[in-house]
């Protein structure tokens, strides 16, 4: 029996949650299937690294490119200098990429211009919105990709829309909350993450307690924008209290505005946190009253826990978060936000439901697809 190898790239803290699960499901495919993992360090912390690869049994990579920062164009032209000599000395079957960073594009391309197939997981998600550098990503790896995974049924008439043959489409539902079902049990509670930051009994109030979580450039990189969301931030711990892990480069852009007044010192109802681990995370999410974020992956989590969730962007590549979760599309209006707050503290939020084939096994999915499909020569049609 022929021996397939798989070449599983991850680059950044979401892809690690997406990629547990695969690693985990195509490791039952043994010794048919031979996985190797690369991380391209796109997002290279050390401590924070091992923390998400041991909460979540990932594997340590076989390769390590260490890219770090960098521009757009210097990070993607960085993985594929070094990725190409990795992907000569595996020679793999395939290359399988997650998500939408730099990593994800920057690694397709090189396996597609080496004639290498390429497997997209969470294919087909579209904001709309090319100045987003994810939707960039997005696009072009689907273009190039040989089978498409999708996360909700609105991707594939995405792909179909953008001429992607439908042989090359398989809706197989959501990794991410792979890894959320199969870690919820061990997921941190806030109480004890704020009895750690010195804040007892913060989480335990009549009222709840709210999360915030900020990165997207969009958000952080206008001062005056940012502004405005801590302002209406710290408006909502008046009544609730605000947790709000805070992501180093959010950090740098809250000192470089200098709005730190906004945020530092435990004042009130405004707990400020460092990057949080993600067991930690999920066990904020757990038990939060609301999130608010402008993160794609969050809104798939709060769905999935059936916690209320208002996105602090205009849009979402994500549609069955409010089409059918319990995500709302704020934007960075304050009075808008503070609305849609009023109106879920009033009446509870959106109850939603959780979508079809989020259910835990969607890894499963992938790895009997892939396991056909290797046994079709690699071919999808």
């Amino acid at each position: 029996m022929s021996t397939f190898r798989i070449l599983c790239v991850v680059g950044a803290r979401p892809n690690f949650m997406k990629m547990a699960p695969i690693m985990a499901a195509l490791a039952a495919l043994r010794p048919q299937v031979e996985v190797k993992l690369v991380h391209t360090g796109q997002h290279y912390d050390v401590a924070m690294n091992h923390q998400y690869f041991e909460a979540l049994g990932i594997p340590a990579p076989d390769i390590n490119l260490e890219v770090g920062s960098g521009s757009h164009a210097q990070q993607t032209a960085e993985v594929m200098r070094k990725f190409e000599p990795a992907l000569d000395e595996v020679r793999p079957t395939a290359v399988l990429v997650v998500g939408d960073v730099n990593s994800t594009i920057a690694c397709a391309l090189v396996a597609a211009k080496k004639a290498v197939p390429v497997i997209h997981v969470e294919a087909g998600l579209r904001s709309f919105d090319r100045a987003m550098p994810e939707e960039i990503n997005r696009v072009l790896t689907d273009q190039i990709s040989d089978l498409l995974f999708t996360t909700e049924e609105s991707g594939a008439d995405n792909l179909l829309r953008e001429g992607v043959a439908a042989h090359r489409i398989q809706f197989v539902g959501n990794v991410m909350i792979d890894t959320l079902v199969r870690n919820l049990p061990r997921a941190i509670p806030a109480s004890a993450i704020v009895a750690d930051a010195g804040r007892p009994g913060l989480a335990d109030g009549a009222e709840g307690y709210a999360v915030l979580t900020l990165h997207r450039p969009s958000n952080v990189d206008d001062p005056a924008v940012l502004r405005t969301l801590l302002e209406t931030a710290a408006t909502i711990a008046e009544r609730t209290p605000v947790i709000f892990p805070l992501h180093p480069r959010t950090r740098g852009m809250i000192e470089k505005a200098g709005l730190n007044h906004l945020v530092d010192g435990g004042k009130g109802n405004f707990l400020l946190l460092p990057p949080m681990g993600y067991l930690e995370m999920l066990g904020l999410m757990k038990g939060a009253r609301v999130v608010l974020t402008d993160s794609g992956g969050i809104q798939e989590e709060t769905t999935a826990l059936g916690v209320p969730c208002i996105t602090l962007r205009n849009n979402t590549e994500r549609p069955i978060t409010v089409d059918e979760g319990t995500n709302t599309i704020a934007g960075q209006d304050s009075a808008r936000i503070l609305a849609i707050y009023g109106e879920l503290m009033a009446g509870g939020g959106k109850a939603g439901r959780v979508p079809r084939f989020w259910d835990g096994k969607a890894a499963e999915r992938i790895a009997s697809a892939l396991q056909i499909w290797m046994q079709n020569g690699c071919k999808t049609s």
